[in-house]
């Protein structure tokens, strides 16, 4: 079989805190070379012209719920992959919260097998950690599996870790990075109780941050660095959604150097509190998004480098459960095809440089899981890469949405950029709206 051989023409390259015009030339899987100027000279190189627009290395997503096995009616890893690909998403990190959950080695090994038969973008896994697997944990090659999650709130079946010996143990037990969804289910408790008294189930939805407080984050997430600090455990904090919390993170050591460190995703950084009126339950997210004063802080520590990473919490139901009195719909939303763009929009109000998106969704999130030879354009790196088009705009709608699930709370919303094509392993799987029949996609590896 003949290796593919692709060049790319004129593009204009955005990595590693520059943005430079060169052509690019992937030889199978790999970056064969990048130049200011590389010829065809081959008669059997495919040569794509980039036409001056954006070349990005592909985007890393480390938290999507993609719902196999056991959730597939809301969506599946080979739909919700392709609208990966389509967002300019080339790999993903999927959380163990499924039907069964991905608590023991075996049914890990189990949602793997399904990936390599079936996802179009490169794929690891989350192991989730209980009350009562840490001889599972322990059984873990930090090689293979992208990290520990863990549930310090918003409890899914026995997910929730809620025993402080356990959680210590583990916290001692492990080099893996530690990730944790943080909010205090006491507190939620309280002041669910506290609105259903008043309301019964359908509590209004601008009530969802109140019962969902800053309190409730502010809590868990300083008790998980504390014991994160006492221990020496590894931790990466999911989802910030409030500026009280922005504080506990630092900014004056590299990356690679952190032992503690966080996310936002993107509705946090594009809706607030003032949208619950309009979208409803359709932006019912754990942790809520919150006040326009928690946007701004989440923005300031992005752009500071407190908060390291951006993600999606891609996190798809149907319509007809969204749309369930309050306390029966589900919180989560789709957004893995919308977030590159969305964040691009972000530029254009010049609220964040393209060098820093980039930083954010690409490099980052390498560094951070230790991902071997991916999140950025470099010779001898995997060919995972993105053309966009900063000015082709067009209109979300049900017609466009690859999600299995079938809206999206962006629907509506004009973007200015568009995204034409997107390669995972050299193979371009992703063309001017078309999805190519094409599964190139790898399971991750750690340099660890």
């Amino acid at each position: 079989m003949l290796t593919n051989k692709i060049l790319i023409k004129n593009a204009r390259l955005v990595n590693e805190g520059t943005i430079d015009q060169v052509d690019i030339l992937i030889e199978g899987q790999w970056i064969k070379d990048i130049a200011n100027s590389i010829s065809a000279e081959d008669d059997d190189i495919e040569v794509i012209d980039a036409e001056n627009n954006l070349v990005l290395p592909g985007l890393i997503d480390d938290q999507v719920h993609f719902r196999e096995p056991g959730l597939t009616h809301k969506a599946n890893i080979q739909s919700e992959s392709r609208a990966a690909i389509a967002g300019g998403i080339t790999s993903f990190i999927e959380m163990p919260n499924t039907i069964p959950q991905t608590t023991t080695v075996e049914k890990l090994e189990e949602k793997f097998e399904i990936a390599a038969r079936t996802s179009y973008a490169n794929y690891s896994f989350m192991f989730g950690g209980t009350n009562d697997n840490l001889d599972e944990i322990l059984k873990l090659d930090p090689k293979k599996v992208a990290a520990l999650k863990l549930f310090l709130g918003s409890s899914t079946g026995n997910m929730l870790v809620d025993d402080p010996e356990v959680l210590e143990g583990i916290f001692s037990s492990t080099d893996l990075v530690i990730a944790v969804h943080c909010e205090d289910e006491t507190t939620i408790r309280k002041n669910t109780e506290f609105y259903k008294a008043k309301y019964g189930d359908d509590i209004p939805m601008k009530y969802h941050p109140i019962i969902r407080s800053e309190e409730a984050c502010y809590l868990s997430s300083s008790k998980a660095i504390e014991l994160a600090r006492k221990t020496g455990a590894r931790l990466h904090v999911f989802h910030l959604s409030t500026e009280k919390e922005t504080h506990l993170f630092d900014n004056d050591i590299p990356l690679k150097d952190k032992k503690i460190t966080a996310e936002v995703c993107i509705h946090h950084l594009w809706f607030s509190d003032a949208d619950y009126d309009r979208k409803g339950t359709l932006i019912k997210w754990n942790p809520a998004v919150k006040t326009q004063n928690d946007r701004n802080g989440l923005w300031k520590a992005l752009l500071d480098d407190r908060i390291d990473v951006i993600a999606t919490d891609h996190a798809p139901h149907t319509l007809e459960e969204k749309e369930n009195a309050y306390t029966k719909a589900p919180s989560g939303g789709p957004l893995v095809q919308h977030a590159l763009v969305a964040m691009l929009e972000n530029y254009h109000l010049g609220k964040i440089s393209l060098e820093k998106i980039i930083e954010k969704m690409c490099h980052n999130p390498a560094i951070l899981f230790a991902i071997e030879k991916r999140g950025y354009v470099r010779k001898g790196y995997y060919a995972d890469l993105v053309i966009v088009n900063l000015n082709d705009p067009w209109t979300v709608q049900k017609d466009n949405i690859l999600y299995k699930c079938g809206w999206s709370p962006f629907e509506g919303v004009t973007f200015k950029s568009k995204i034409s094509h997107t390669f995972v392993n050299g193979q371009l799987v992703y063309n001017k709206s078309k999805i190519n029949d094409v599964r190139a996609a790898q399971r991750l590896t750690f340099d660890r």
